[in-house]
């Protein structure tokens, strides 16, 4: 297999030919021209069925996952597509607890008519044998977000295999070039590609995974029905910032590992969890189902006043709520509605020197 940096440089390339660009424009169109014929084949022809900027990106996540990547406009959209694809009336769908909140929010509200039998279980579990039974679908989100708590992917998926049930990993934390978890028995992987995928705090994107080519077909033809298509010129985007994945999350996970270093003995800091820490509680399993590390960690101040006067004071570090980017980022989770103490904060390391950066945290909590 190609390297990681040579796969996110080169994936979804088509042949060379003179003449052309190294990379495709966006392809902007509605309607296809059909010539004189009706549709044949696989050939594009309406705008919300397909798109030769989806298929290339598709192509290149798709690889770094090891499945075939349905591309969705945000990481909501692609859970919600999974989620609706997979599901009916009745079932039975197991949920981390302590994971994306916005997805235990539309399980409750937006697919409540369908009277799932939902069952929500922390990230390190523990995983009582009935969790399983008669279920459908279970979604793991490992690191968790906020927590960064890591549960076994093998082992569950194992369990719910034997059980009757499809399992899904929200690799959002992770990334597709830290942990793949369709090689470790997922069924399925969702992401939100607006993080580290697309890397620059500017565009929102998500795609599923999935080595089912029955359920890959599945999720596309939701895709061209529900019309949640994500745009030419965001995909565009996207593709040319995966050129530099490998290299951003480099020098994230550098980053998040002298910052978690410093921080550790930090008398104003508490609760550090970073899973590259070897004093980590999730460190040993993560080591084994994990390729590398990424940017982000969490850890506790004593208030929401404390977080915001570390705000005010770093001249390198933004208020916001999405993580993965280029610019260092510090998120007060509890304002959102996580069941997290106020002072909470969900840290993701950007690309800045690693030096600066950390005088600069330092600097602000002192």
């Amino acid at each position: 297999m190609l390297g990681d940096g040579t796969r996110c440089v080169h994936g979804g390339e088509s042949d060379p030919a003179v003449a052309e660009p190294l990379m495709p424009g966006p392809v902007f169109a509605a309607p296809y021209h059909l010539g004189g014929a009706d549709r044949v084949g696989d050939a594009d022809f309406y705008g919300r069925a397909g798109n030769p900027g989806w298929r290339a990106l598709e192509g290149a996540l798709g690889e770094l996952d090891g499945g075939s990547c349905v591309l969705l406009p945000s990481g909501m959209a692609a859970i919600g597509t999974l989620l609706r694809t997979v599901l009916h009336a009745g079932d039975a769908l197991v949920l981390p607890a302590d994971g994306y909140y916005a997805t235990r929010d539309l399980v409750r509200t937006e697919l409540s008519e369908l009277n799932l039998d939902v069952r929500e279980v922390p990230t390190p579990g523990p995983f009582p044998q009935e969790t399983f039974e008669g279920a459908r679908l279970v979604l793991l989100e490992t690191p968790s977000n906020p927590g960064l708590d890591v549960c076994d992917i093998a082992e569950l998926a194992e369990r719910a295999h034997a059980a009757g049930a499809l399992l899904a990993v929200d690799n959002t934390t992770a990334t597709p070039l830290g942990q793949r978890p369709l090689e470790l028995g997922a069924d399925a992987v969702v992401a939100s590609d607006t993080k580290a995928v697309c890397g620059h705090s500017d565009l929102l994107l998500g795609h599923v995974s999935t080595a089912d080519e029955e359920l890959a077909a599945r999720l596309t033809r939701s895709r061209t029905l529900s019309g949640a298509v994500p745009a030419p010129f965001e995909t565009w985007l996207a593709h040319r910032s995966l050129a530099t994945l490998d290299l951003r999350l480099e020098r994230q996970a550098a980053n998040a590992a002298a910052l978690a270093e410093a921080l550790a003995e930090h008398p104003s800091v508490s609760g550090l969890r970073w899973p590259g820490l070897p004093s980590d509680p999730a460190h040993e399993l993560a080591s084994r189902q994990m390729r590398r590390w990424g940017g982000v960690l969490r850890f506790e101040l004593r208030d929401a006043e404390a977080v915001c006067r570390l705000l005010e004071r770093s001249r390198l570090v933004s208020g916001a709520t999405s993580f993965g980017g280029v610019h260092s980022t510090a998120d007060r989770r509890a304002q959102w509605g996580d069941s997290v103490p106020e002072g909470f904060v969900r840290f993701s390391a950007g690309c800045e020197d690693t030096a600066d950066l950390v005088a600069d945290v330092l600097a602000a909590l002192d």
